[in-house]
Protein backbone atom coordinates (compact mmCIF):
# COMPACT_ATOMS: atom_id res chain seq x y z
CA UNK A 1 0.00 0.00 0.00
CA UNK A 2 3.06 2.59 0.83
CA UNK A 3 6.12 3.07 -1.18
CA UNK A 4 8.64 6.10 -1.08
CA UNK A 5 8.61 6.31 -4.70
CA UNK A 6 6.85 9.96 -5.49
CA UNK A 7 6.68 12.83 -3.58
CA UNK A 8 2.93 13.25 -2.59
CA UNK A 9 0.78 10.42 -1.65
CA UNK A 10 -2.37 11.95 -3.35
CA UNK A 11 -0.66 13.44 -6.71
CA UNK A 12 -2.03 11.56 -9.82
CA UNK A 13 0.94 9.86 -11.94
CA UNK A 14 0.15 12.61 -14.81
CA UNK A 15 0.54 15.52 -13.05
CA UNK A 16 2.16 17.80 -14.73
CA UNK A 17 3.66 19.74 -12.03
CA UNK A 18 5.74 17.14 -11.51
CA UNK A 19 4.89 16.53 -7.72
CA UNK A 20 5.40 20.10 -6.74
CA UNK A 21 1.69 21.07 -6.01
CA UNK A 22 0.76 23.24 -3.27
CA UNK A 23 0.00 21.82 0.12
CA UNK A 24 -4.12 23.22 -0.63
CA UNK A 25 -3.87 20.95 -3.77
CA UNK A 26 -2.95 18.32 -1.64
CA UNK A 27 -5.89 18.89 1.02
CA UNK A 28 -8.12 19.29 -1.95
CA UNK A 29 -7.47 15.88 -2.81
CA UNK A 30 -7.90 14.31 0.45
CA UNK A 31 -11.40 16.27 0.59
CA UNK A 32 -12.18 14.80 -2.47
CA UNK A 33 -11.66 11.27 -1.04
CA UNK A 34 -13.81 12.09 2.38
CA UNK A 35 -16.40 13.52 -0.13
CA UNK A 36 -16.81 10.34 -2.03
CA UNK A 37 -16.00 8.11 1.05
CA UNK A 38 -17.06 9.65 4.67
CA UNK A 39 -20.96 7.83 4.16
CA UNK A 40 -19.15 4.64 4.12
CA UNK A 41 -16.77 5.48 6.36
CA UNK A 42 -19.36 6.48 9.21
CA UNK A 43 -21.42 3.31 9.19
CA UNK A 44 -17.41 1.38 9.01
CA UNK A 45 -17.01 2.86 12.21
CA UNK A 46 -20.35 3.02 13.75
CA UNK A 47 -19.96 -0.93 13.42
CA UNK A 48 -17.00 -1.20 15.08
CA UNK A 49 -18.11 1.56 17.95
CA UNK A 50 -21.46 1.26 18.13
CA UNK A 51 -21.56 5.27 18.10
CA UNK A 52 -22.16 7.44 15.71
CA UNK A 53 -20.62 10.47 17.74
CA UNK A 54 -17.52 8.69 18.50
CA UNK A 55 -17.36 7.30 14.89
CA UNK A 56 -17.92 11.04 12.99
CA UNK A 57 -15.01 12.05 15.78
CA UNK A 58 -12.85 9.56 14.32
CA UNK A 59 -13.30 9.78 11.11
CA UNK A 60 -12.36 13.26 11.69
CA UNK A 61 -8.77 11.92 13.34
CA UNK A 62 -8.20 9.62 9.90
CA UNK A 63 -8.93 13.04 7.94
CA UNK A 64 -6.25 14.52 10.23
CA UNK A 65 -3.83 11.91 10.13
CA UNK A 66 -4.17 11.70 6.33
CA UNK A 67 -3.26 15.52 6.14
CA UNK A 68 -0.15 15.16 8.23
CA UNK A 69 1.27 12.20 6.15
CA UNK A 70 4.94 12.11 5.38
CA UNK A 71 4.63 13.62 1.69
CA UNK A 72 7.63 11.31 0.75
CA UNK A 73 5.91 8.31 0.47
CA UNK A 74 3.41 6.83 -2.02
CA UNK A 75 -0.02 5.71 -1.49
CA UNK A 76 -0.96 2.66 -4.24
CA UNK A 77 -4.21 2.98 -2.14
CA UNK A 78 -5.95 5.91 -0.55
CA UNK A 79 -9.21 4.67 -0.06
CA UNK A 80 -7.78 1.14 1.90
CA UNK A 81 -5.23 3.72 3.83
CA UNK A 82 -8.05 5.46 4.65
CA UNK A 83 -9.91 2.88 6.19
CA UNK A 84 -7.00 1.14 7.53
CA UNK A 85 -6.50 4.20 9.69
CA UNK A 86 -10.15 4.19 10.80
CA UNK A 87 -9.87 0.49 12.26
CA UNK A 88 -6.72 0.96 13.96
CA UNK A 89 -8.33 4.43 15.62
CA UNK A 90 -11.36 2.47 16.71
CA UNK A 91 -9.58 -0.33 18.06
CA UNK A 92 -7.38 2.10 20.13
CA UNK A 93 -10.69 3.50 20.94
CA UNK A 94 -12.19 0.84 22.29
CA UNK A 95 -8.96 0.17 23.99
CA UNK A 96 -9.32 3.09 25.82
CA UNK A 97 -12.88 2.69 26.46
CA UNK A 98 -12.42 -0.38 28.46
CA UNK A 99 -9.53 0.48 30.47
CA UNK A 100 -11.94 4.04 31.41
CA UNK A 101 -14.39 0.92 32.48
CA UNK A 102 -12.54 -0.90 34.15
CA UNK A 103 -10.87 2.18 36.16
CA UNK A 104 -11.94 2.87 40.02
CA UNK A 105 -14.60 4.58 40.22
CA UNK A 106 -12.69 6.62 42.90
CA UNK A 107 -9.42 7.46 41.52
CA UNK A 108 -8.15 9.07 44.81
CA UNK A 109 -8.74 5.44 46.76
CA UNK A 110 -5.68 4.35 44.39
CA UNK A 111 -4.06 7.34 44.55
CA UNK A 112 -0.13 6.19 45.94
CA UNK A 113 0.49 9.12 46.75
CA UNK A 114 -1.85 8.67 49.77
CA UNK A 115 -0.50 7.79 52.93
CA UNK A 116 -1.23 3.83 53.10
CA UNK A 117 -2.89 2.25 55.62
CA UNK A 118 -1.39 0.05 58.16
CA UNK A 119 -2.07 -3.37 56.22
CA UNK A 120 -0.70 -2.51 53.02
CA UNK A 121 2.32 -1.00 54.92
CA UNK A 122 2.65 -4.41 55.97
CA UNK A 123 1.81 -6.09 52.98
CA UNK A 124 5.15 -4.26 51.01
CA UNK A 125 7.56 -4.40 53.53
CA UNK A 126 6.99 -8.61 53.15
CA UNK A 127 6.73 -8.18 49.93
CA UNK A 128 10.20 -6.25 50.15
CA UNK A 129 11.67 -8.78 52.76
CA UNK A 130 10.58 -11.29 50.30
CA UNK A 131 12.51 -9.72 47.68
CA UNK A 132 15.51 -9.06 49.30
CA UNK A 133 15.81 -12.60 50.50
CA UNK A 134 15.66 -13.59 46.67
CA UNK A 135 18.66 -11.15 45.76
CA UNK A 136 20.66 -12.74 48.44
CA UNK A 137 19.80 -16.68 46.93
CA UNK A 138 21.02 -15.01 43.61
CA UNK A 139 24.72 -14.48 42.46
CA UNK A 140 26.07 -11.88 43.16
CA UNK A 141 26.36 -10.18 39.48
CA UNK A 142 22.83 -10.80 38.91
CA UNK A 143 22.07 -9.17 42.42
CA UNK A 144 24.00 -6.01 42.04
CA UNK A 145 22.90 -5.43 38.13
CA UNK A 146 19.33 -5.54 39.58
CA UNK A 147 20.04 -3.54 42.33
CA UNK A 148 21.94 -0.76 40.35
CA UNK A 149 19.19 -0.67 37.57
CA UNK A 150 15.91 -1.56 38.73
CA UNK A 151 16.46 -0.08 42.78
CA UNK A 152 19.27 2.61 42.36
CA UNK A 153 18.00 3.87 38.26
CA UNK A 154 21.24 3.30 36.65
CA UNK A 155 21.01 3.27 32.90
CA UNK A 156 21.83 -0.23 31.39
CA UNK A 157 25.53 1.34 30.33
CA UNK A 158 25.83 3.00 33.42
CA UNK A 159 25.54 -0.48 35.02
CA UNK A 160 27.75 -2.43 32.60
CA UNK A 161 30.79 0.42 32.98
CA UNK A 162 30.59 0.33 36.59
CA UNK A 163 30.63 -3.86 36.63
CA UNK A 164 32.72 -4.05 33.42
CA UNK A 165 30.10 -5.88 31.99
CA UNK A 166 28.88 -5.81 28.51
CA UNK A 167 25.44 -3.73 28.12
CA UNK A 168 24.01 -7.23 26.70
CA UNK A 169 25.13 -9.37 30.55
CA UNK A 170 23.81 -6.78 32.39
CA UNK A 171 20.06 -6.61 30.27
CA UNK A 172 20.42 -10.61 30.93
CA UNK A 173 21.37 -10.68 34.35
CA UNK A 174 18.69 -8.13 35.18
CA UNK A 175 15.88 -10.20 33.38
CA UNK A 176 17.10 -13.20 35.17
CA UNK A 177 16.92 -11.22 38.80
CA UNK A 178 13.44 -10.02 37.74
CA UNK A 179 11.86 -13.05 36.72
CA UNK A 180 13.19 -14.86 39.75
CA UNK A 181 12.31 -12.06 42.23
CA UNK A 182 8.87 -12.27 40.29
CA UNK A 183 8.39 -15.66 41.05
CA UNK A 184 9.72 -15.77 44.54
CA UNK A 185 6.96 -13.04 44.97
CA UNK A 186 4.53 -15.07 43.53
CA UNK A 187 5.17 -18.02 45.42
CA UNK A 188 5.00 -16.12 48.79
CA UNK A 189 1.35 -14.46 48.31
CA UNK A 190 0.04 -17.99 46.98
CA UNK A 191 1.18 -19.44 50.89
Amino acid sequence: MLSPERMDPFEPDDDPSGGHDLPDDRAQRIARLFDEHNGALIAFLTCRLNSRADAQEVAQEVYVRMLSMDRGIRIESPKALMFRIAANLAVDGLRKQQVRQHAPADAEADDWTVAPVPEQHTDAMNQWAVVEEALRELPPKTSRAFVMHMIQGQAFDAVARSMNLSERMVRYHVSHALAYCRARCNRAEGQ
